[in-house]
């Protein structure tokens, strides 16, 4: 077996990458070719690709998806803190090494493989990339559980997160879904629902093909105007969203919230595999509770219409737990080449995780469904990636 970095997928053939990849879109040869190739993710916004490739006998075996960062923009796991202790103390931070999706926050393979020997030497070959490339770091964003343990095993440092899911437990209506839910929530939920109805809002599902250029443009403006009011500069253009409604349409669901035939507000969603992942949204008049229905319950609603398993609403957001989005236990792995830098960060872990832990039990003592006398809470939350 061979394995050497690429800064480009052009040479590799997307039926051979998709092999690696099965039904995770964000990690799709399109997906990602569309974040490259339209100028989101490239060497100009501190997103150059140095992707690992292995081959057994010339045949593509394995895969890891790495970048070179200059900055911890579009991550969602923060190590803001980290990079200005390494500034205060006259280090640097910058350039690090990054296995990740781009501005994707969602769990998932990072070491696209099934073999376990072949996953350990991808591991040990970014490893052996970060030194070589005098890098700070090597980290690796929402993988799954599985490839966490196995870099633990190589001497990375684990980090714990938390998401929102929701779980599709056999629902056949949304009025199905909320029967499992407490009094005050479904109460809630049916209120907010009604606001929006009584405003004159309706929504449209667009799927794929469906979805035409004008809509493209509408949600657009629509993601740009999001970070217009953050003062912020948004990551991915008009030609990336065109690009995936092209490439792979069966994976693209849009939200169009409409009054008076007109829209004003729009949600993005990726379908791979059992889930629904929320991704981007904005509307453009505001609306009481209008959020709430966009973001989430039509995503429930469409999960619950299509039979998928669960919806993901994106990263952070107690809120989301009032309205049936469960915790789930999310994590990253970090290797740091500082000796001194290292040993207190892994302090810092060690602490930051028993308070994520407090934090969950915090959330699941506060469950939104309904207690059955004798059988203890409601469901509970999906398993994480960690034990």
């Amino acid at each position: 077996m061979s394995i050497e970095a690429v800064e480009s997928l052009a040479g590799v053939p997307a039926t051979d990458w998709n092999r690696l990849v099965g039904d995770d879109p964000f990690l799709s040869h399109e997906f990602l070719s569309a974040l490259h190739e339209t100028g989101c993710a490239c060497g100009a916004t501190g997103w150059t690709p140095h992707f690992l490739l292995a081959r057994s006998r010339g045949v593509l075996s394995g895969a890891m998806p790495l970048y070179l960062k200059t900055h911890s923009y579009g991550e969602y796991v923060f190590d803001w803190a980290w990079a200005d202790a390494y500034r205060r103390h006259g280090v640097a931070y910058y350039p690090k090494l990054l296995a990740a999706v781009p501005f994707t926050p969602v769990t998932g393979a990072r070491l696209l493989t099934d073999d376990s020997t072949v996953r350990d030497q991808l591991i040990a070959t970014a490893l052996e990339e970060a030194r070589r490339l005098g890098v700070s770091s090597l980290h690796c964003l929402f993988p799954a559980h599985e490839e966490a343990q196995q870099m633990h095993a190589r001497g990375m440092l684990l980090r714990s997160g938390v998401q929102f899911h929701w779980t599709n437990r056999g629902y056949t209506t949304f009025d199905d879904f909320l029967g499992s839910l407490n009094h005050a929530k479904r109460k809630k939920i049916r209120q907010e629902r009604r606001r929006v109805s009584e405003a004159g809002i309706r929504f449209r599902w667009l799927e794929g093909g469906e979805i035409t250029e004008q809509d493209w443009r509408f949600f657009n403006r629509c993601y740009r105007q999001t970070y217009r009011e953050h003062r912020s500069t948004p990551y991915l253009n008009l030609e990336f969203f065109l690009r995936i409604g092209r490439d792979m349409p069966a994976h693209v669901l849009l939200v169009i919230a409409e009054r008076a035939g007109m829209p004003v507000a729009a949600s993005l969603n990726i379908r791979g595999g059992r889930r629904l992942c929320g991704r981007y949204w904005r509307a453009l008049e505001r609306h009481a509770a209008l959020h709430f229905e966009t973001c989430y319950y039509q995503g429930i609603e469409y999960c619950i219409a299509r039979g998928i398993e669960s919806f993901e609403g994106g990263s952070r957001g107690e809120h989301k737990l009032a309205r049936g989005l469960m915790p789930v236990e999310t994590c990253s792995a970090h290797w740091l080449a500082h000796p001194e830098f290292a040993a207190a960060i892994e302090q810092f872990l060690a602490r930051e995780a028993r308070s994520v832990e407090h934090y969950l039990d915090e959330l699941n003592e506060r469950n939104p469904f309904k207690h059955v006398p004798g059988a203890g809470p409601g469901p509970g939350p999906a398993p994480g990636p960690l034990p």
